[in-house]
């Protein structure tokens, strides 16, 4: 038994049992009761495997803009030891990209990308996210033509982004399947306890990843173009004089830029279908205002984002709600069940797409999601495309969704029209 901050007493049992709940795929299907279970407990309670798990958006915000909150950064890995899954391939990778540094290193890295996805980025990519819609519903249409039903996941959700992403880096079409499972793979790494198989399928999917974008880096370094790598090959030879560590330093950038762009938008993409299916009030307004499909996308990223929960580690001793929290220690940072804290948003368990208020569903801070602003754009087009060429459509059987709790998955969706 453990008391929280207001004095609310924690049965570790029960928080072994309620965590179990959610890991489930059951659970996975709808997690929100079970973090408003863990709300009703407190802001602030006691992880069974130690640290804490963050349940309200005043905290969780505040803990993810804060410079006193660090990522799990290399020598925070190699404090913990070896022989556990800090000190595993996936972990060590993930160490030395964007995600897992802290600055002064995270400052130099985000820096030499510069605006990443900006206004004019965007609008250069415009057309070709158009017509990859176009063609994915194409697809669609015949498979739904030929047999009556079909799986939007696997049709659409999972394409468009690694198309777009490939797109702008000129990756080899042929080269999607394999980015796609590679990036599958490499999420149980930064899952909340991966399980041993789940640990060596990201240790695979880790060393099929560096072995693939060591070789993108070197095959474009010998014939530079005007893409974005070529561009920040050339930045990282005037910053860095070391060759080696700049090639490394940019296989763990694009790589890290690619995988953060397919797991999240993919799963945001099918979660939109799947949620507006369960909402037909809040659907058949939108079909009779398409125009509101940008502040939908942004809904759908607060009821049920592609994330629920990252990690963050103090650099001193603090307090967090009248709970102390020692140098080092771990909190969990809830972002789902922030999204749904009725101190913040009116009704929060309502899916409302004229909501307006700002949601964590990308993160905060200096680790705010770079990719942000082109799922908006894909996760838009697509809606559109939809609303204007499949108002019918429906999702015929519930999702299916992977037991894992940070990175959200939904493996299958089946669909048809009316």
């Amino acid at each position: 038994m453990e008391p929280t901050a207001a004095g609310t007493i924690v049965d570790r049992r029960s928080m072994v049992s309620l965590m179990s709940r959610l890991r489930a795929s059951r659970g996975q299907a709808d997690p929100y009761p079970i973090y408003a279970e863990l709300r009703s407990m407190g802001d602030v309670l006691p992880a069974p495997w130690g640290g804490h798990l963050l349940l309200s958006h005043e905290l969780c915000d505040q803990v993810l803009r804060s410079r006193t909150w660090a990522t799990f950064d290399a020598e925070w890995r190699a404090r913990q030891g070896e022989g556990n899954r800090w000190s595993a391939p996936a972990s060590r990778q993930l160490s030395k990209t964007l995600q897992g540094l802290n600055p002064p290193h995270h400052t130099r890295q985000r820096r030499s990308l510069g605006n990443v996805f900006d206004r004019n980025t965007l609008t250069g990519l415009q057309p070709f996210v158009a017509q990859a819609v176009e063609d994915l519903l194409d697809r669609l249409s015949g498979q739904l033509r030929t047999n009556g039903e079909a799986d939007f996941s696997a049709l659409v959700g999972e394409d468009l982004p690694v198309a777009t992403i490939g797109h702008w880096l000129k990756l080899p079409q042929a080269d999607h399947a394999l980015l796609r499972e590679l990036t599958h793979g490499q999420a149980y790494a930064q899952e909340l306890l991966p399980s041993a198989s789940q640990l060596a399928q990201a240790n695979a999917a880790a060393e099929g990843l560096r072995e693939y974008f060591t070789a993108v880096v070197a095959e474009r370094r010998r014939s530079l173009g005007d893409d974005a790598l070529s561009n920040w090959i050339r930045t990282w030879d005037e910053l860095e004089p070391d060759r080696e560590v700049a090639d490394e330093t940019l296989y763990h950038l694009v790589m890290f830029i690619v995988i953060a762009s397919l797991e999240t938008t993919s799963t945001l993409l099918s979660n939109m279908v799947w949620l507006l299916d369960q909402h037909p009030r809040q659907r058949a307004w939108l079909l009779d205002h398409p125009e509101a499909a940008p502040n939908a996308v942004e809904e759908v990223l607060r009821y049920d984002p592609p994330i629920h929960l990252t990690t963050r580690v103090a650099t001193e001793d603090t307090v967090l709600s009248g709970v102390r929290i020692a140098r080092d220690e771990v909190v969990h940072v809830m972002i789902a069940a922030a999204n749904h804290d009725p101190d913040q948003f009116v009704d929060p368990d309502t899916f409302d797409i004229g909501r307006t208020a700002a949601h964590l569903g990308f993160g905060g801070g200096i680790h705010y999601c770079i990719g942000a602003a082109l799922a908006r754009v894909e996760a838009t087009e697509l809606l559109q495309g939809l609303i204007r060429r499949f108002p019918t459509l429906r999702v015929t059987t519930p999702p299916l969704w992977e037991p894992r709790m940070a990175f959200r998955r939904l493996t299958a969706l089946h669909v048809a029209e009316r």
